[in-house]
C-alpha cells in the first residue's frame, strides 16, 4: 500500500501502546513509534500542534494530528482511516 507517513506516539511497555500498534499492523499500516517516556517534552509539542492536551497513544499522519485510539478505531471501523492513509478523501 502506498501510504502517507504515520507516527504512533506511545509509552514504552504500555498496554494501550501495544494495542494501538496491533491495530495499525492489523490494517496493514506501516508506522514509526516514538516512545514518549524517553522524550517527555514531545507530549507538550504534540498538545500544542493538536491544540488540546494529548495523551498517548496518539496517531499523526503526515505531521497532522488524527487522534487517540478511540478516534483511530472509529476511523478504521468506518473505512475512513484507509482513505486518509492513501489521500482518497
Amino acid at each position: 500500500m502506498d501510504q502517507r507517513n504515520v507516527v504512533l506516539y506511545a509509552r514504552s511497555h504500555s498496554l494501550n501502546g501495544w494495542r494501538a500498534a496491533r491495530l495499525l499492523r492489523r490494517i496493514g499500516c506501516y508506522f514509526e513509534v516514538i516512545d514518549t517516556r524517553r522524550s517527555p517534552k514531545v507530549l507538550v509539542e504534540l498538545s500544542k500542534a493538536a491544540r488540546h492536551k494529548v495523551s498517548p497513544p496518539y496517531v499523526y499522519v503526515d505531521h497532522r494530528p488524527v487522534g487517540g485510539m478511540g478516534t483511530v478505531r472509529a476511523l478504521v471501523g468506518s473505512g475512513t482511516f484507509g482513505h486518509l492513509l492513501r489521500d482518497d478523501l
